[in-house]
């Protein structure tokens, strides 16, 4: 039984694995086919490449191997999208301000004047917040998309949040003055997202707490994402001060212990908040980390929701003994 779950489910993420990779190489090529160059600021291109290979091939082999819609991946096109994509982007703003409020107030954070109007802060700060969402969805499909619901299903959620969050800190090892305490903040990070989804089987959910803190990080503190200093925002320059294992140095927030501080809170959001649950109708879609744990977590005005051995969504009793639905 063992082998046949380990086989099933390696053999399922290395599909995933190649034809990511493949697909993938296409779109690229036909970009450089157009001319079309993916240096530079065009290298967002390459994420929206990402995030389209990791939707399609995922969406493709729930279909074909699992028997579930392509909703069932994480970005169901229903009711809860602003409630979700929203929260999960309030969480995300939350945990950073958290670590940049610290760094004030220890004096490690100042600013000073910078060029710029205020109608170039909101064109940049809106410009970035786009950029942003498309590079959150990304990863979000890449590190829990497919090979994670495939990992959560075979193996349970804590093994597929280790590996998945070890992948995810080894993804960011190149960046730009990495440092070792980043790299656990990225795991540390990657836990956050893990549970966001799991949460909610929500990938616009987990989208928005990643979106949020990178752009609270890099537009509205002005301060370095992961290493990368190639957002400016305008009307202030900031003046981060030392140690750099408290305020992260090059490398932002995330490489310091404020950063460890400002994950722990959003994580403790994600995990008491009540309106962090899995919606009624992602239930239906039959995501495959769903369990029953997060069955009993989708509450709406009638009542609890609950799923029967053959995939049907059905209502608890409410008041009274009456069925709702």
């Amino acid at each position: 039984m063992l082998n046949g779950r380990v086989s099933g489910g390696l053999v399922r993420i290395g599909l995933f694995v190649v034809l990511f990779t493949v697909l993938s190489i296409l779109l690229a090529g036909v970009l450089a086919s157009a001319g079309i160059s993916l240096e530079g600021r065009q290298r967002l291109l390459a994420t929206v490449i990402a995030l389209l290979a990791a939707v399609v091939v995922g969406a493709a082999l729930l279909h074909w191997l699992d028997d579930r819609p392509a909703g069932a991946l994480g970005f169901p096109l229903h009711a809860a999208v602003g409630r979700e994509l929203g929260l999960g982007t309030v969480i995300g703003v939350a945990g950073l301000t958290i670590a940049a409020v610290v760094m004030l107030a220890l004096g490690k954070l100042g600013y000073g004047p910078d060029d710029g109007s205020a109608g170039t802060w909101v064109a940049v700060v809106a410009g970035d917040f786009a950029l942003f969402l498309i590079a959150a969805a990304s990863e979000e499909a890449m590190f829990r998309g497919y090979p994670f619901q495939v990992l959560a299903q075979r193996f349970g959620p804590a093994v597929a949040t280790v590996v998945t969050s070890i992948a995810f800190a080894f993804a960011h090892g190149q960046n730009p003055n990495v440092t070792a305490f980043g790299l656990v903040n990225i795991f540390l990070a990657g836990v956050l997202l893990a549970v966001a989804y799991l949460k909610t089987l929500s990938l616009w959910f987990a989208t928005g707490v990643h979106v949020g803190w990178n752009w609270a990080m890099a537009s509205l503190f002005d301060l370095p994402v992961s290493g990368i200093p190639w957002f400016d925002t305008p009307l202030y320059e900031p003046v981060v001060g030392s140690p750099d294992w408290l305020t992260g140095g090059a490398f932002g927030p995330e490489a310091g212990l404020v950063g460890t501080i400002g994950f722990g809170v959003a994580l403790l959001a994600v995990l008491r908040l009540r309106s962090v649950r899995v919606a009624e109708s992602t239930i239906a879609l039959r995501p495959l980390a769903l369990s029953d744990a997060t069955r009993a977590d989708a509450v709406d005005a009638g009542g609890r929701t609950a799923m029967s051995d053959d995939g049907t969504v059905e209502r608890s009793r409410g008041e009274g003994g009456r069925t709702d639905g």
